[in-house]
């Protein structure tokens, strides 16, 4: 090869390399096409999102913590919704939106998003946000009722990533999960019977098999055999069941969500989950209580609900049953 051939093609090489550089570099918020635009399907259907992003908004408590770890800038978000676990509630420049309780709604406007990633309890205000940012794209991946929860957390986090431009961080999440969930199914031993519950307030709620947010699908994604199956139970928050019932259920395994302590820990009436179930004198002979096997979900779950929370909590489960073996 010539020696002019030699340095034309070493000099495209050179630029082919900058080129990749930078596009290595890139802000998390340009995506994986800077200055085009992505499709991607969401509760609503296909939805085209130009890019770079320049203003992201963010209401899905499930999506904060992906969104943070992969250095998403966000223009404005539901902080009041967030725990102190996730980065964004220490960044001064997110205009905070409130909570769903009292939302600041309109201060959507002075952002002008193109992007508003909504969800959970902030769901019924779709409507809203795209009377008032018309020309946003208002993106809704909540798990679709009928369709398998982890199903739906790998779903939301693969659509995530695609959009910021983080399919290889979106696949590890993902696998992380898969990984979680098949740790816990052979540490369970088939037939063992557990229970879910939700503690607030000093109060046990029982937590009804493959309904609500947070216990109750993984009924369904472990197999687990439910201790106590009550007709027309579907709350949430815990139905009132008295601890009686849940103690005469006698479980071998129970599986709790502190409520308060991601919301009321900082109140000088905060009653720790631990603290209401393990001195319970009706649940002292429970053999769940009994042989250490109550395990608890991480403290921030009750407003960090995404695709890591389940992933350490399952590993949680994990471990626990490994160590009973």
């Amino acid at each position: 090869m010539s020696r002019n051939r030699l340095f034309k093609a070493w000099s495209i090489a050179a630029v082919a390399a900058l080129a990749l550089s930078a596009c290595a570099t890139s802000d998390a918020n340009e995506g994986s096409a800077p200055g085009k635009s992505v499709t991607v399907e969401d509760n609503n259907g296909a939805q085209t999102i130009s890019l770079p992003l320049t203003s992201v908004v963010a209401t899905d408590n499930r999506t904060f913590e992906t969104l943070s770890d992969w250095g998403v800038e966000l223009s404005a978000a539901a902080v009041a919704l967030m725990p102190n676990t996730i980065a964004y509630t220490k960044d001064a420049d997110i205009i905070d939106l409130g909570n769903h309780r009292e939302p600041n709604l309109e201060a959507v406007v002075a952002v002008d998003p193109q992007l508003i990633i909504n969800g959970q309890r902030f769901a019924d205000f779709h409507k809203d946000f795209a009377e008032l940012v018309p020309d946003a794209v208002v993106l809704e991946l909540d798990p679709r009722e009928g369709q398998p929860f982890d199903a739906e957390l790998k779903r939301q986090t693969t659509v995530l990533g695609e959009i910021f431009g983080k399919q290889a961080e979106a696949k590890k999440l993902n696998d992380d999960l898969d990984a979680a969930i098949a740790r816990a199914k052979a540490a369970y031993t088939a037939g063992d019977k557990v229970m879910g519950v939700n503690v607030s307030g000093g109060e046990i709620g029982y937590v009804a098999p493959s309904n609500g947010r947070t216990l109750g699908p993984l009924f369904d994604i472990l197999g687990l055999t439910p201790a106590l199956e009550v007709e027309g139970s579907d709350d949430h928050q815990g139905d009132d069941i008295s601890v009686e019932a849940i103690a005469d259920s006698n479980p071998d395994i129970i599986l709790v969500m502190d409520r308060d302590a991601a919301v009321a820990a900082d109140e000088a009436t905060y009653q720790p989950a631990a603290q209401v179930i393990e001195g319970s004198e009706a649940l002292k002979n429970v053999n769940a209580v009994k042989n250490g096997n109550v395990i608890y979900m991480p403290n921030d779950t009750y407003t960090n609900e995404g695709i890591q929370t389940y992933t350490e909590f399952l590993n949680m489960i994990a471990e626990q049953l490994e160590a009973a073996q």
